[in-house]
């Protein structure tokens, strides 16, 4: 006889189960609401081919609603990259009340039925417009934070131009992982790098228009725990298998959670691969891929550039390069000269051990059950995404073997 399997409640969750997680993990109104509102609909029909012309009617319907004069959309065409949104590039003939007839190059940028990272559109609207003039960002126009007008959390913003990775080196890249930069682009990316990172960090987050992020306390735990909340509610929401390695993180960062002692804008996946850079120049153009942003602790951003699987060994074999671009004492130093802040070892090990928490839970949580569902466009790059799942279950084994 067979026996239930104690997983499959994650496939047709119930209000039940849906409000035990909710009650156990408490974590920020908004990712709290983008998570519920993805496992009640969990249970519904696998992801359906969305074509450049529903898109195009749906941007129709927005632009009607939101601009006062005639316009034209053109040169509509699919973007490729990445393993959690969809999005489609076009021409837009409008009137700009600010600058009067134009055509400007945009993106829309889509929620598959569900993606890997369960994250904000107007989150990631409010912030890019707050950063604008700060780092390279794209400009924001409009967003649909709800599905109003597309069918699924949608935002417009402008086309950025340049490439992620060279076109002129070999790369084994997915998604900027082990991206070579090779020599002459790496002296050139580097500072940038580390300079941007650090206005990020450096950013005067309180004069900015950021309602829908929760601005926690300093010199309390509350960022910390909202964060360790967060991956062990999408952990059990999505993992399909019992996972000892987890349960031990999962207790040690229980027992360590660390005060904060700064609230900064974190960006929440800065590495190799979501930036973009003029190939000839090196100098960087766009810093994309903010949907996992919040106010929290910097060390967590410091901690995500140097896991292994994103980086490479330089060309004498022996020095590991973060993301491809700088040693990690070169990084560190680098970083606290542009930022004036100084980085404490035992918050930089707690976020590598809660780092590496959440990229096993991406890989062997979220991304097996979106395949296992056939929610995402991008299966088989999803898909992929998973033969890493054990090198990061080794890299969060080491970060607990040196404290444990």
């Amino acid at each position: 006889m067979a026996t239930e399997n104690p997983f499959d409640i994650r496939d047709t969750p119930t209000p039940e189960f849906i409000a035990s997680l909710r009650r156990r993990y408490p974590i920020e109104p908004e990712i709290d609401r983008l998570l519920t509102r993805k496992m009640e609909r969990r249970s519904g029909p696998p992801y359906t081919l969305v074509s450049l012309q529903l898109l195009s009617d749906s941007l129709s319907a927005m632009l009607k609603d939101v601009l006062r004069d005639p316009f034209e959309i053109s040169d509509q065409c699919w973007l490729a990259g990445g393993a959690s949104k969809l999005q489609m590039r076009f021409t837009l003939r409008w009137t700009d009340p600010a600058a009067g007839p134009t055509t400007s190059d945009l993106v829309v940028r889509m929620e598959p039925t569900e993606s890997i990272n369960a994250s904000s559109r107007l989150r990631e609207y409010e912030l890019l417009r707050a950063l604008a003039g700060v780092v390279p960002v794209p400009k924001m126009y409009w967003v649909d934070p709800d599905g109003k007008w597309f069918p699924e959390p949608a935002l417009v913003y402008d086309f950025a131009h340049g490439v992620g990775k060279p076109t002129t080196i070999a790369s084994g890249s997915v998604t900027g992982i082990g991206t070579n930069f090779g020599p002459r682009l790496r002296a050139l990316l580097a500072p940038q790098f580390v300079n941007d990172l650090a206005k990020i960090h450096t950013f005067d987050h309180e004069r900015a228009a950021l309602d829908s992020f929760s601005r926690p306390a300093i010199g309390r735990t509350e960022s910390a725990q909202l964060q360790i909340n967060r991956t062990l509610r999408v952990w059990e929401e999505d993992r399909g298998e019992e996972f000892a390695l987890m349960d031990v993180a999962a207790n040690w960062l229980a027992r360590n959670v660390p005060t904060l002692d700064r609230a900064s804008v974190v960006h929440g996946d800065y590495r190799a691969g979501n930036f973009l850079f003029d190939e000839e120049s090196g100098r960087v153009t766009a810093i994309l891929d903010w949907e996992r942003a919040y106010i929290g602790d910097r060390h967590r951003d410091l901690a995500w550039s140097t896991a292994r699987v994103i980086g490479h060994m330089a060309e004498d074999g022996k020095t590991y390069l973060i993301c491809g671009l700088m040693p990690i004492e070169e990084f560190h130093a680098r970083y606290q000269e542009a930022s004036g802040l100084a980085i404490d070892p035992v918050r930089l090990h707690f976020y590598e051990v809660l780092n590496r928490y959440q990229q096993v839970t991406t890989v062997l949580g979220t991304a097996w059950r979106v395949v296992h569902l056939s929610k995402s466009h991008q299966n088989i790059v999803v898909a992929r995404l998973q033969t890493a799942a054990y090198l990061l279950a080794e890299e969060l084994r080491s970060a607990l073997a040196e404290v444990i």
